[in-house]
């Protein structure tokens, strides 16, 4: 093999995998933030789901980017780990269209695809249209690389060394472990798959030997879910299993079936003197059937997911960390539903916060009334947590003017960044509050009952003005309007507790000490619902406020 030769096959390798690129890209942008809407529409049936994976890797010609969108998907909890297994069994059947599409020496048409798709992303005015347009030309190019790649592997045929080393993978075992490595190199089933197709088309490896490499590869593509799991919950990890063990059961079967029966002759006299097609034919095979083996038992592999990654004790402990979005310092690729991904971790995430930040709100008043020292120590642990998670979303956010979103996500995502700056200041609030517990006990003094009542009544109302931010039910106009009644009654009763604490101090009633902390937790009561207004304000109308919208998970990891 000449050095023109290994680069042909490069560069053919490089526009394959960019024309996927690329096709993901338009389908991220013609549908990525309705992606949501659609699965959660169409994946309630096993069938529909399986249908919804086809289709999608179909398009895209990615199996490995459809599953990578489950993972995110499942990780954001906007679908469950049973929906994740339809969807995944779907996707192994629409990536052997590749594959058949090779076969058919559809490359001949791939200028014709590229130029059509081009002129409708260069001279249409419409933006759907152009989205649609990158998934033509990305398909077009795909085919061109892939004839490139094949015109680069003519020579080997030639080479006495490199038809050894095919012969070799005759042995099961070596055929699938080449064909898992190699996949999991380049990151992509549907690449490798055409490649082992123009190794065959061009002489150099026979269909006895290849159908061992191409069982491997379908394990091998495992990898990039493996890799986006990376950072994810246990869920998202889970998904990435039943992906492994769907392509290694199929496997398994498949080898015993070529070692025991001439499954692999029936296949070749299909299409004899077609090696791309056989390839082609083996592949849909053994995704179709493994899928139609697997499909009555969706729920033991949801199951069986669960046992190998169960969940356990030391987990649920350990330190602060995402539930509903990947670290954001790993690097995941959400080629296609990436907007509906991020919009909606990012939201759950806030409500997590909202919640711990509910929670300090109330212990933090709670420590004052009682004197718990413990209380106080509860509030402060939260506190870094909620420093944290409104560090985390920053970051986050920070990154999201990477995706192409819609105006509606943009404001959403504009929104939660303002909207997390106030929930951390309501938890500073809440410390303020808590810390005067310790001065209380300090100076061996406490306020009176006239006061406490009073600070019960503070307390209430922060919690219920807090419970309107996402309380559900309620159009964004009637909300603000609630919030801002709420925001009224906290300066109403400021003012009113302020000239009860005057006349309590003109009387005698409280000390003068005890009165400088009380004037100060009214102006910290004040802040919170002049904060709580913010929230209202900035989120009006955001849709993931509406009635479907997901409650507040719970404030522990």
């Amino acid at each position: 093999m000449q050095f023109s030769d290994f680069m042909g096959l490069l560069g053919g390798l490089a526009l394959f995998l960019y024309g996927m690129q690329m096709m993901s890209g338009g389908l991220e942008a013609a549908a990525g933030d309705r992606m949501k809407q659609i699965l959660e529409k169409l994946t309630s049936n096993r069938f529909l789901g399986v249908l919804v994976g086809a289709a999608i890797t179909a398009v895209i010609q990615s199996s490995s980017a459809t599953t990578v969108m489950v993972v995110g998907f499942v990780n954001s909890g906007m679908m469950s780990l049973q929906q994740a297994v339809w969807i995944i069994m779907g996707a192994n059947i629409g990536t052997t269209i590749t594959g058949q599409l090779i076969a058919l020496d559809v490359g001949a048409l791939a200028p014709a695809l590229a130029f059509a798709g081009v002129a409708l992303v260069v001279f249409v005015k419409n933006i759907q249209v152009q989205h649609w347009g990158q998934i033509l030309a990305g398909l077009g190019v795909l085919f061109i690389g892939m004839d490139m790649m094949g015109d680069a592997m003519m020579p080997l045929r030639e080479s006495e060394a490199f038809v050894s080393l095919m012969t070799r993978f005759s042995n099961p075992l070596l055929g699938i472990l080449a064909g898992a490595v190699f996949t999991a190199i380049i990151q992509s089933s549907s690449a490798s798959v055409g490649i082992l197709q123009a190794l065959a088309r061009s002489g150099a490896i026979s269909f006895a030997s290849s159908v061992y490499v191409l069982f491997g590869q379908n394990i091998g593509t495992c990898i990039t879910a493996v890799l986006a799991s990376i950072g994810t919950g246990r869920n998202a990890k889970r998904t990435t299993v039943i992906h492994l063990t769907f392509n290694v059961i199929g496997t398994a079967v498949f080898t015993a079936l070529c070692i025991l029966t001439p499954l692999a002759d029936w296949v070749a006299s299909l299409t004899p003197g077609a090696p791309a097609s056989q390839i082609a034919n083996m592949h849909t095979l053994f995704n179709v059937t493994t899928t139609l083996l697997l499909l009555p038992f969706g729920t033991q592999l949801a199951a069986l997911a669960r046992r190998i990654l169960p969940d356990t004790q030391a987990e649920e402990q350990e330190g602060f960390r995402l539930l509903y979005l990947p670290a954001p310092s790993a690097s995941h690729d959400y080629r296609i539903g990436g907007s509906a991904i991020l919009t909606n971790g990012l939201w759950r995430e806030w409500l997590r916060m909202l919640s711990m930040v509910r929670e300090n709100v109330q212990e933090s008043f709670d420590a004052v009334l009682t004197g718990d020292l413990r209380l106080k120590a509860n509030v402060e642990q939260r506190e870094e947590y909620i420093d944290y998670l409104n560090h985390e979303l920053a970051a986050y956010i920070s990154r999201a003017v990477a995706f192409e979103t819609n105006e509606q996500d943009s404001a959403f995502i504009s929104a939660l960044f303002k909207a997390s700056s106030d929930l951390e200041r309501i938890g500073d609030h809440a410390m303020n509050v808590c810390g005067y517990t310790a001065h209380l006990r300090a100076v061996k003094a406490s306020f009176s009952e006239a006061a406490r009542g009073e600070i019960r009544q503070m307390q209430a109302q922060c919690l219920a003005a807090l419970d309107l931010v996402a309380q559900d039910g309620l159009s964004p106009a009637d909300r603000l309007a609630r919030i801002e009644s709420a925001e009224q009654a906290v300066d109403d009763m400021t003012a009113s507790f302020r000239q009860n604490q005057l006349a309590r101090l003109r009387t005698g009633a409280c000390s003068g000490e005890v009165c400088v902390l009380y004037s100060e937790m009214l102006t910290d009561f004040e802040r919170i619902g002049d904060h709580v207004l913010n929230l209202g304000q900035e989120l009006a109308g955001c849709r993931f406020l509406a009635p479907d919208a997901p409650h507040a998970a719970p404030a522990h990891a």
